[in-house]
């Protein structure tokens, strides 16, 4: 298999998705994605239990995607080996009432990780100013002042959350939040594929929306409001990575090497060092415990 390096899926300048690969073609066979994937996610789950220990930094880990993109389950297979008291997942869907009596950000800073685990965003804040830019009237249940119609939402209104948004990632980041962002980048064609096997397999009927049929209706707008927003918020403090999705199973060693690699990138992440003083009193211990 192709070594994988984050520098080539990193947003590092403006990107237009229609010129981006949603498939590698790469050749390697389906055992060799799944061993290379558990050597990165067993490495993942033994930096999780020190990073724990260490309590500095808290990790976000933010997905975002089309209907059948795969986030659900490379959430599965990447996380699996991790201690469940080290990572928790939260799925953004349509806000509650709760939540639209506070401003669209407060959901997702009661949900940030704490000092030593992991956070998993499945569908993040980004919904902000992607589902609501596809269906403008939905900003209206947010009872904001000065909007009183979809005709007073103006493009100066998304520009704002824009800057809001990186003025929320940067203040995270500056507070011990390490911020890392994956866009899964899918083919029309492969989504069709995916929504047919979900109709066509009974198992999976369950997994089946017809308001993913309606959703599908608005690619093109979609893809032109994430090509939008990632140019717009790919920072080099909160990255953005474009990873091909067609092959379900390239995408999650992907992410895993990518999350990997930037977390090596922490060198002060270790283990507390003992008090010399109780290093010193082990013998005593040990005698204690033996009694």
């Amino acid at each position: 298999m192709k070594s994988i390096d984050p520098k080539d899926f990193k947003v590092t300048a403006p990107i237009r998705l229609q010129e981006l690969p949603t498939d590698l073609n790469n050749k390697a066979s389906e055992d060799d994605k799944e061993d290379k994937l558990d050597d990165v996610r067993e490495k993942l789950s033994e930096l999780q239990d020190i990073m724990y220990a260490h309590n500095r930094y808290g990790v976000l880990i933010c997905l975002q995607g089309m209907d059948t993109s795969g986030k659900d389950s490379l959430i599965r297979e990447v996380f699996k080996e991790f201690n469940a008291r080290g990572v928790v997942v939260h799925s953004f869907k349509t806000p509650n009432s709760t939540e639209l009596e506070h401003d669209y950000l407060w959901r997702h800073y009661i949900a940030l990780p704490e000092k030593g685990k992991f956070a998993i965003f499945n569908r993040t804040h980004y919904e902000n100013v992607l589902v609501t830019r596809v269906h403008p009237e939905y900003i209206l249940n947010e009872n904001l002042p000065g909007i009183e119609s979809v005709d007073d939402i103006t493009p100066q209104f998304w520009e704002d959350r824009m800057t809001q948004i990186n003025n929320f990632e940067k203040h995270i980041v500056q507070n011990g939040t390490i911020v890392l962002k994956f866009f899964f980048h899918m083919s029309k064609e492969e989504q069709r594929k995916r929504l047919l096997r979900r109709l066509e397999n009974e198992e999976h009927h369950w997994k089946f929306s017809p308001g993913d049929l309606k959703e599908r209706e608005h690619w093109e707008e979609y893809m032109q409001f994430y090509e939008e927003a990632i140019n717009k918020t790919a920072k080099e403090d909160a990255p953005w990575y474009i990873i091909p999705s067609d092959d379900k199973d390239m995408a999650r060693y992907i992410v895993a090497k990518i999350i990997w690699e930037e977390m090596k990138k922490y060198t002060d992440i270790k283990e507390p060092e003992l008090d010399d003083k109780v290093k010193m009193n082990f013998a005593m211990y040990r005698e204690q415990l033996k009694g």
